[in-house]
């Protein structure tokens, strides 16, 4: 593994543990040439999960994507990254783990990245809602939140 910092090839592993559930392995490494100390995660390869688009299309699943989409609808909102990385490994872990089928539809993957954010930030979640849904006007805006807080009062 090389080291981040100086780019040696050569270092020593200080601690292994599991990580994601033990779905991956984390270790933290120490550089034998300038002693820097960073993190390597493995994980086994899985068979790919493919993307059904809307027009019928299929791509490889990526998580960037949705971790993209979550930074934008939460952008100048008090939502820690390392949530949000965490919400989206939670959603790859459900898609892969949930279902046999090896492809899952754009819809699926924006239903649950609107569930996730509705208990993240609620703001977030309309902003990514009137993107992925499509709000044609400020009455679907309306509907929406009055949804929104519909669901508040039930609780």
């Amino acid at each position: 593994m090389r080291c981040p910092f100086c780019g040696c090839s050569d270092s020593k592993v200080l601690e292994t543990r599991l990580a994601d559930d033990g779905y991956s392995v984390r270790r933290r490494r120490e550089c034998t040439e300038c002693q820097n100390r960073f993190t390597t995660y493995e994980k086994t390869d899985d068979l790919p999960l493919l993307v059904v688009k809307k027009d019928g299309r299929r791509e490889q699943f990526k998580q960037y994507k949705i971790l993209d989409g979550m930074i934008k609808a939460c952008e100048k909102r008090a939502v820690p990254l390392d949530e949000l990385e965490k919400t989206v490994a939670e959603i790859e872990k459900k898609l892969k783990n949930d279902s046999l089928k090896r492809e899952v539809s754009t819809t699926e993957i924006g239903e649950l990245v609107m569930e996730h954010l509705k208990g993240l930030d609620e703001v977030a979640y309309v902003r990514f809602a009137s993107v992925y849904r499509e709000f044609k006007d400020i009455n679907t805006f309306i509907k929406e939140i009055e949804r929104l807080l519909k669901g508040k009062e039930e609780l």
